[in-house]
């Protein structure tokens, strides 16, 4: 029986998820000729996007494959997943010539725009299949106004990724105990173990925590998740004060939020730190403080390996004179910048910072060059990490190897990618999905710490 819905996808639904055709399940899919062009000419650009055309690319031909001649193409080929499943309901997946369409009433105007076709081939599947459903689906904002303004009854978002439906859901990584907390505990059980102090107490207390959740209230208890079981929770002690008097390289929290970053990234149990917050907040002076501590004092690591995600970074990185670290020197300027804040109280400043970064074998990467790589015992710094999809992320993530601890740093209102947003970016993808791993800890920065101006701007603008 054929599906009553029909999604017309945009390239950047592929770009965005690569395995997207399995995500709508029993409906019909159709892919203009011009998406399967624009995936062709970023195949073999030297950008993060590269990987995943290949990977959409590689979907579309495992799917059309099965066909046997061009009419059952554009008829539509059974979508299949990659590992047979009997009770799997997908629909069928398309190709539609929409170069072959002549320009007509209601469509909009052919100046090479490609975006114009896609939608005027959405148009045409419209009026021909007046009894189905014909969508759109396009991370594109204007794209989608477009669309409608033209007279397409139904654009969506592809939002099969979204986790949450607010940002205000997305875990802090913490939760306050109004008045004291041990007044909310009618039993515990405390143990002595390994130097640490442990609580065991009834989950009716924290119905919804999570592993790694900082707990704390207002007369100075403080602890972490530690174990969460159906009927208990275990808590590791951590006194407030502690937290506030730990210092790393110079560097000490100004509050409590950042006392838990930097519990969190000293931590060797915890292989994935997260932080995210509004921009002054500190999140790339405590990771690198914390970093160079661990590198440098306690060599628990042997590298820092600092990379970045910006619109001009995802491009190839040239072929000018200099090295690698020379050319993504200037984007990485961030980190100059902090290093040069921890050493400004030295004699000789530059000398420092030359020193440190030898010492703690600081390297500059481009994302390009992290594919396919295995990173051991190191530091991995990804700093805008919320202008990376979730498909870039993981990427990035498994690239993680032995002893080695990813750092991921954002700002969920500074999204610069043309087709993310705060709830579909990796880095909200990842703070979700994380959430219940016993090696992550999630932490949300809420001051601005760098300037009164900063703060304001932060708020005000």
């Amino acid at each position: 029986m054929r599906s009553s819905k029909l999604y017309i996808l945009d390239t950047n639904v592929l770009l965005h998820d690569p395995n997207c055709l399995i995500e709508f399940k029993e409906q019909d899919i159709v892919i203009p000729m011009t998406v399967l062009e624009e995936l062709d000419s970023i195949k073999d650009r030297k950008k993060n996007v590269a990987q995943e055309a290949r990977i959409a690319i590689r979907a579309i031909d495992r799917i059309l494959s099965q066909a046997a001649s061009p009419e059952e193409i554009s008829g539509g080929v059974q979508i299949t997943l990659p590992t047979p499943d009997p009770d799997a309901e997908l629909g069928k997946l398309s190709i539609f010539p929409d170069h072959e369409l002549s320009m007509r009433k209601g469509f909009l105007p052919d100046h090479n725009n490609n975006d114009n076709h896609i939608i005027n081939c959405a148009l045409h599947l419209q009026s021909i299949y007046p009894d189905r459903q014909v969508t759109l689906v396009t991370k594109d904002i204007n794209m989608r106004l477009k669309a409608l303004g033209a007279g397409l009854k139904r654009v969506e978002d592809y939002r099969t990724d979204q986790l949450i439906s607010d940002l205000d859901l997305l875990t802090p990584g913490y939760h306050k105990i109004d008045g004291n907390f041990w007044d909310q505990v009618a039993e515990v059980k405390t143990e002595q173990e390994r130097g640490h102090t442990f609580h065991r107490l009834a989950r009716g207390v924290l119905p919804d925590t999570y592993l790694n959740e900082y707990i704390f209230d207002d007369e100075g208890f403080a602890a972490r998740v530690e174990e969460v079981g159906e009927e208990s929770v275990t808590l590791l002690d951590i006194n407030q004060q502690f937290l506030l008097d730990q210092q790393c390289w110079g560097i000490k929290p100004l509050d409590l939020p950042q006392s838990f970053a930097m519990d969190a990234l000293t931590d060797p149990n915890i292989d994935l730190c997260i932080i995210n917050g509004a921009a002054g907040s500190g999140k790339t002076l405590l990771a690198l403080a914390a970093c160079l501590e661990q590198v440098i004092e306690h060599k628990r690591y042997n590298k820092i390996i600092v990379t970045r995600s910006t619109p001009p970074v995802a491009e190839d990185i040239g072929f000018l004179p200099g090295t690698e670290e020379e050319k993504m020197t200037p984007w990485l300027s961030a980190i100059q910048d902090n290093l040069e804040a921890m050493h400004e109280g030295d004699e000789q400043p530059h000398s420092s910072i030359k020193y440190t970064i030898e010492k703690a074998n600081i390297q500059f990467k481009s994302l390009n060059f992290i594919r396919g790589r295995s990173i051991q015992e190191a530091l991995v710094l990804i700093d805008e990490a919320q202008n990376l999809t979730p498909s870039q992320l993981k990427t990035i993530l498994t690239r993680c190897g032995k002893g080695t601890k990813m750092i991921c740093l954002g700002n969920l209102a500074q999204i610069d990618s043309n087709y993310l947003t705060p709830l579909t970016s990796g880095l909200t993808y990842i703070v979700e999905r994380f959430k219940d791993y016993e090696g992550c800890s999630t932490i949300h920065l809420q001051s601005v710490v760098r300037s009164a101006l900063a703060e304001f701007a932060e708020s005000n603008l």
